[in-house]
């Protein structure tokens, strides 16, 4: 891939801000210095901007704590989204939600830009088990058991597990972790 695509996609920087780097000859891959941001590089080369080593990493991972009040989104004009609460050195290029929960649920929810797990975690036919804790208003009784089956108003919903992913007890509301894939599936 075009260093300027490489160092964008790690956040050095937007492709603009990767030019500007290269035309003041502080990027190196593997000790020779970038002429041009279409110089081509792989993965296994050694990047380095201003000294300072960039590892390529093409997807990642991210368990967040969602508070209420934040929407399972990209973008949105009006609303906070779970991507304003990662830090800007953690907003890589097609990062998503995979699913959503509502704006009022809390709880884990599950941060990517790797597309297949995205589709692997959500399909209908692989059957990924959620487990969600909720408060109700009254007393549970077998009689509400029924009605979750079919549907009911909940004061507060929190997922508390997905796949083998389970909330850290110490992870507060808004705070997020960075996993491996291998910490998310089997």
């Amino acid at each position: 891939m075009r260093i300027d695509k490489y160092l964008a996609n790690m956040n050095v920087g937007s492709r603009k801000e990767v030019h500007l780097l290269i035309k003041k000859g502080i990027v190196a891959v593997n000790g020779v210095t970038v002429k041009t941001p279409k110089q081509q590089v792989k993965e296994s080369d050694q990047v380095t901007v201003n000294g300072d080593a960039v590892a390529y990493q093409k997807y990642h991972y991210f368990l967040l704590n969602k508070p209420k009040g934040v929407l399972s989104a990209t973008e949105d004009h009006s609303q906070p989204t779970v991507i304003s609460l990662l830090a800007p050195q953690d907003r890589y290029q097609g990062i998503v939600p995979v699913g959503r929960l509502d704006k009022d649920t809390t709880g884990l929810l599950l941060l990517t830009n790797d597309g297949q797990l995205n589709h692997e975690l959500l399909a209908p036919n692989k059957h990924v088990d959620k487990i969600y804790r909720a408060k109700i208003a009254g007393v549970a009784d077998d009689e509400t058991v029924k009605t979750f089956a079919v549907g009911m108003k909940v004061v507060e919903l929190e997922r508390i597990s997905m796949c083998k992913l389970t909330l850290p007890a110490n992870l507060k509301r808004g705070e997020y972790l960075k996993l491996k894939l291998e910490d998310i599936v089997k």
